[in-house]
């Protein structure tokens, strides 16, 4: 298990996450999309205890996700940068930004998840599930 930091787009907030693997889950639902502007988000989900923050404060808002569950958003209030998400349905996990982390432009997809909503120009890039994989 690595210990890696992380600091939104302006640095007034930062936080460490341990992770097993040093890899993104791709996100394709339009949500991710009109969050970030793009085509997708680089993710992993690991367990709320293993975020930590180191610096400054985060916000949050809430909006019902497909499960028709709460979604809580936390993002710096600053620069608003999306540091991690709970999906009140995944009990106990977090969704985390990865791109966010250090190192991670050198990290590689292992899944692609909500593949039903991808962009039809888009190339498969690891495992691609319609939705979420299988528990």
């Amino acid at each position: 298990m690595s210990e890696i930091k992380g600091k939104c787009h302006c640095g007034q907030t930062e936080w460490t996450v341990k992770l097993e693997d040093k890899a993104h889950v791709l996100c394709h639902c339009d949500t991710c999309k009109s969050l970030s502007g793009g085509a997708s988000t680089l993710n992993t989900i690991i367990p709320e205890s293993d975020l930590k923050l180191t610096k400054g404060e985060l916000k949050h808002y809430t909006y019902q996700g497909a499960s028709g569950k709460d979604v809580n958003c936390y993002y710096c209030p600053n620069c608003t940068s999306h540091v991690y998400h709970h999906q009140t349905v995944m009990g106990p996990k977090i969704v985390v930004r990865t791109i966010l982390l250090d190192g991670a432009k050198e990290w590689k997809p292992a899944a692609e998840i909500w593949g039903k909503a991808k962009m039809s120009w888009e190339p498969e890039v690891a495992t691609t599930f319609e939705v979420m994989p299988p528990e």
